[in-house]
């Protein structure tokens, strides 16, 4: 589906880098609380589509507790999680609700969530990296 994008990032993501070993912990936190925002994007945009009728989807929306490492890069996927209680996979409604079908119009939700989660990811991102910058400054 579709990816975040994580254009003006950059700079803090090679401050993070430069770091080392330090920057990997604090790096991985600012990824996890990045990713709830991203989360409650995806679940406030499904909302805005009406793509609610039992919620399974909706509240399926998660991520793993960790995030996986690619290449070198750290990563985490925010999806729909399981089956909704027909057996339905969470994930291939999302796809179809996003994309649309031969007989459901497409709504881009997911695209409208990430371009609203944008400037909240950045926001939290530089408060935990600046907290974390004060930490080793003593102040």
């Amino acid at each position: 589906m579709a990816r975040f994008n994580t254009s003006g990032l950059e700079g803090l993501i090679r401050q993070v880098a430069a770091l080392g070993e330090a920057g990997e912990q604090v790096g991985e936190e600012m990824l996890m609380a990045a990713a709830e925002e991203v989360k409650q994007a995806w679940k406030m945009s499904a909302g805005i589509h009406g793509l609610k009728w039992t919620g399974d989807m909706i509240e399926s929306i998660g991520y793993p507790n960790k995030p996986k490492n690619v290449g070198g890069v750290k990563t985490i996927d925010i999806y729909p999680q399981g089956k909704d209680r027909r057996g339905t996979r969470n994930a291939e409604k999302a796809f179809i609700l996003h994309y649309g079908s031969s007989s459901i119009r497409p709504t881009h939700w997911v695209d409208d969530a990430d371009e609203a989660a944008g400037p909240l990811v950045m926001d939290v991102m530089e408060q935990i990296f600046d907290q974390f910058l004060r930490s080793l400054q003593g102040v």
